[in-house]
């Protein structure tokens, strides 16, 4: 390509269109851009009026790009692009707080308009305690994944039925249910599947709430407690039948107590993908190479294989000084038991000697 008056331009020169398939940009982008002194081009052929970019310009124009992907001002963009690396990642911290706090003012006068319209029936409260909900969620919620395909697995099934309140979530590899007692009044029932994303963002808030009043509408569960309330989305999709899972478990062959800390000390010692536990007489060891960690076992002695990502969670999320591995054989899920607090169950999947780490 020639300018108009004759010259070649600088090979190392894009066009502006060739610039904007670079940085996944529009040219009518850049142009705002260029007028608003964001991204200059690199020349501008005087008579033509043509724009080209230097080649080193699409790292700062994909920046300016997710910048404004969440929502930031061209102003504050200005501001991080001309900041060294600590004043900019502050920048950005402080724009992502700000909409956090909007979303959730945004979510509270949602559901205060959907209250006043009541447009959606809500079902009657069940009360639990907001400080054992909240640690209950967080013991189940390291068994969520983010997965397209399968949205439901991002979630946590809350069940309300006489006398209690089951917490349940899966992602495949392992399974964490926890049964609550709520608190007495009437027969209230109902299940939903609140997003995992949403219910953390409530948690610090639903921490501090000695009364903590639950209800479920479509489209969402409904926290109360203090005069304030907050709202969690729910997904649609049907959550998997756990209770099926569990039902169908074969029985168990061997048991083991043992120290949860000192299990997850040695878990955490090993620096492979994946553990293979070595269970016999009193002593089970993480790997070949492990020492024994004292435990009582009660059945015929086993060896089983895990991803250390899905073991590790298992064994972190149980509650108390000690924890129960149930075991039906080595290529049977492993049941992970809170040894004083039964009602915490945890599921974890092993992986076969030649197969790969999860």
């Amino acid at each position: 390509m020639k300018l108009e008056d004759g010259r070649v331009p600088d090979p190392e020169l894009l066009t502006i269109g060739a610039f904007a398939r670079a940085a996944r940009l529009t040219a009518s982008a850049l142009r705002f851009y260029a007028d608003s002194g964001l991204l200059r081009p690199a020349r501008v052929d005087g008579t033509s009026g043509y724009r080209y970019y230097a080649r080193d310009q699409v790292g700062r124009a994909v920046t300016i790009r997710r910048l404004r992907e969440i929502d930031m001002p061209l102003e504050r963009i200005a501001e991080v692009l001309d900041s060294g690396p600590a004043e900019a990642v502050r920048l950005i911290d402080d724009h992502v707080a700000d909409l956090a706090h909007r979303a959730h003012q945004a979510r509270e006068t949602a559901a205060a308009v959907k209250a006043a319209l009541g447009s959606s029936p809500r079902s009657r409260s069940v009360r639990v305690n907001g400080s054992v909900f909240t640690a209950a969620a967080e013991q189940v919620l390291t068994a969520t994944i983010h997965e397209p395909d399968l949205p439901v697995l991002n979630g946590v099934h809350i069940e309300v039925s006489a006398g209690e309140v089951v917490l349940t979530a899966t992602d495949r590899y392992r399974l964490a249910t926890r049964t609550l007692v709520r608190s007495p009044g009437d027969d209230v029932t109902w299940s939903a599947t609140a997003d995992a994303d949403e219910l953390r963002l409530a948690m610090p808030w639903t921490r501090r709430r000695h009364d903590l009043l639950m209800s479920v509408r479509t489209g969402s569960i409904s926290f109360r407690g203090d005069g304030t309330t907050r709202e969690c989305r729910t997904l649609a999709e049907p959550f998997p039948d756990y209770r099926l899972m569990l039902a169908s478990l074969p029985e168990t062959r061997t048991r083991v107590l043992i120290s949860r800390n000192a299990l997850l000390r040695a878990l955490e010692e090993q620096h492979d993908q994946r553990v293979r536990l070595h269970i016999r007489d009193s002593a089970l060891t993480v790997s070949s190479k492990g020492r024994p960690v004292t435990a009582v076992v009660t059945g015929p002695a086993l060896g089983i294989e895990f991803a250390v990502s899905t073991l590790h969670p298992a064994i972190s999320s149980a509650v108390g000084p000690d924890v129960m591995l149930e075991l039906a054989g080595n290529d049977q899920p492993v049941v992970v038991r809170s040894a004083d607090d039964g009602d915490f169950t945890t599921l974890a999947m092993p992986v076969s000697p030649e197969g790969p780490a999860r």
